[in-house]
């Protein structure tokens, strides 16, 4: 019965020091991208009166990768699935009404967008990635991989899982750093997020579709650099 009760202690360590050494595997193959310079996010939708976009030149967050994930322009990478993580985030009061040349337009606008999305108790517009997968690799070393990517999207205190396609473009090396741009389109409709849109502009009604636009731009220093 001992001897039995040993085998089977044994065996314990043996499964344990094999699942900490496939997890601590695993994580040294994921690598770690962090917001840089460069990015930008823009809401743009309709009114009674006349097209309107919102916009913000900063996204947070981070973005964890598996190996399969393109950090080099023209990397060789395979179609599928990549494992992943991460999270990217926009302060709701960094959104700014702007005019068709780009130049601002109201800040009552922006304080009637902000009070509509809930600011004070949901400061952020949050969205975390829960999968990804490759479709189309790049057809040279200036185009973008094209993905696949789902995840949820926290908006106004309501959250919502969306699906989207986003383009991957490596960019070239700085600073003894990779950097990449993520960019993408995401149709939203304001009810999904228990808004209501005739309240975004005093006597203007506003449509319930919304387009969300972004560049994200990720990065992380080189093998051999300081961070």
């Amino acid at each position: 019965m001992k001897m039995k009760i040993r085998n089977a202690q044994v065996i314990g360590v043996i499964v344990s020091i094999g699942l900490l050494s496939a997890l601590s595997a695993r994580a040294e193959k994921m690598t770690k991208l962090t917001q840089r310079s460069g990015s930008k996010m823009r809401l743009e939708g309709t009114s009674t009166a006349h097209d309107w976009r919102s916009e913000s030149g900063l996204i947070l967050g981070y973005l964890e990768v598996g190996p399969n994930f393109p950090l080099e322009p023209g990397a060789k990478v395979s179609p599928g699935k990549v494992e992943a993580k991460g999270e990217a985030k926009v302060k709701v009061t960094s959104l700014k009404s702007k005019n068709k040349d780009g130049t601002y337009y109201d800040d009552k606008m922006d304080d009637k967008m902000y009070n509509m999305m809930s600011y004070t108790n949901h400061p952020d517009i949050i969205f975390k990635i829960t999968d990804l997968t490759l479709k189309e690799t790049a057809k040279d070393a200036n185009s973008p991989y094209v993905f696949d990517a789902k995840g949820d999207l926290s908006l106004a205190g309501v959250t919502n899982n969306v699906s989207f396609p986003v383009k991957v473009l490596p960019l070239p090396e700085k600073d003894g750093e990779n950097r990449v741009k993520i960019s993408g389109e995401v149709p939203l409709k304001m009810s999904q997020f228990g808004m209501q849109p005739a309240s975004m502009i005093l006597v203007v009604k506003t449509g319930d579709d919304v387009t969300a636009k972004f560049d994200w731009v990720v990065g992380i220093k080189k093998s051999g650099e300081k961070k």
